[in-house]
């Protein structure tokens, strides 16, 4: 496969990165202190540079670009690990909506989103479930016009900021996508990732309207697509901190950085880095364009790039010595981000027994 980004690519990724390197970053409270949320000036910030929608069509309040476009933010988000629900909401709930095919649904509820006005979160998993899972225990019944969902969602990106819930649940056999209308119990979790937000949700009767069928394939492709994209960005500027920590750390009167063994260290995580990087890229254009390979690469992809920051992150801490366990540091946040990344949307382990014949 040969790929490249175009010159407007390229400069959606400059223009992001200036903004996020002025004000972007992980909001994490310390721990005696009750949960800040997410900066709302960055959230409007990126909505005036267009950044919600550029996966959406203009006719539903859109940029009318791509999902490559969206996972490129996605990349410089995980960057600089910034803490907001572009994830879960833009990519996500957004990417749902619009393969359910159901424009009356899309016309409504996608322009609030495409502008950053309404935070959507997508209730997809569930207690001992897998995200592919084809079965759930949360159910629908009909009511009258509408419809009541009962069951119990779990790890729901930014449940608690929600202003709209989409709830995968089962409706006559078959996965379906609704949306709960107010009835619903949110309880905020913390996450080992504190970076970012994660909620329950517990539906009793909850009113809800039908959207369409769930598109659980195409969900889970950009679910792991995305998921790589942010892991990715995320490793190779970890990576390029550690780098440059080697350089001034000293230790028997010379620059750790000087040994070889260090050396070949960090060498293991570039190599590392590089490859993942390029099954990324490959997924994100698969996945955005639907290609036929799309859930092999976006498998390959969420993989690769798990196991490559999970190296990085580990790597750095240890090449930081004392200051990378401090709270202050964002050592510690790297290496919990990775670790729940890894389990977010299946394991490397799942997605390699998913290639499998």
């Amino acid at each position: 496969m040969r790929f490249a980004f175009t010159e407007e690519q390229e400069e959606l990724r400059r223009t992001v990165r200036k903004l996020l390197d002025r004000h972007g970053g992980p909001v994490v409270p310390a721990p005696e202190e009750p949960d800040p949320g997410y900066d709302t000036a960055l959230w409007k910030q990126l909505g005036e540079i267009g950044a919600h929608g550029l996966a959406v069509a203009e006719e539903h309040g859109g940029v009318g670009a791509t999902l490559l476009e969206t996972l490129i933010v996605v990349e410089e988000l995980g960057r600089r690990l910034v803490s907001n629900p572009f994830l879960g909401s833009t990519v996500l709930s957004a990417q749902a909506l619009l393969a359910t095919g159901n424009t009356g649904a899309c016309a409504r509820l996608l322009p609030a989103i495409a502008d950053g006005e309404q935070i959507a979160a997508l209730s997809w998993a569930e207690p001992n479930s897998p995200w592919h899972a084809a079965t759930f225990a949360t159910t629908a019944r009909p009511r009258g016009t509408g419809w009541l969902l009962t069951g119990h969602k779990t790890l729901v990106l930014d449940a608690a900021q929600a202003d709209v819930l989409l709830v995968v649940a089962m409706a006559d056999g078959e996965a379906s996508l609704f949306e709960a209308l107010p009835g619903s119990t949110v309880t905020p979790s913390v996450p080992v990732d504190l970076t970012r937000r994660m909620g329950e949700v517990r539906l009793a009767g909850t009113p809800a309207r039908f959207i369409g069928r769930a598109p659980l394939r195409r969900m889970a492709d950009v679910a792991a697509a995305a998921i790589a994209a942010e892991q990715i960005g995320a490793a190779q500027r970890w990576l390029q901190e550690t780098v440059e920590y080697t350089k001034i750390r000293k230790q028997f009167g010379r620059p750790i950085g000087s040994f070889q063994a260090i050396k070949h260290r960090l060498a293991d995580c570039y190599a590392a880095i590089e490859s993942a990087r390029s099954l990324s890229y490959a997924a994100s254009w698969a996945v955005s364009t639907q290609d036929d390979r799309a859930s092999e690469l976006a498998s390959m992809a969420k993989s690769a790039c798990g196991d490559a920051y999970s190296q990085i992150a580990a790597e750095g801490v240890q090449l930081h010595g004392g200051i990378g366990i401090t709270w202050e540091h964002e050592a510690h946040l790297h290496l919990k981000r990775a670790h729940a990344a890894k389990h977010l949307f299946g394991t490397p382990q799942h997605h390699r027994a998913a290639l499998l014949p």
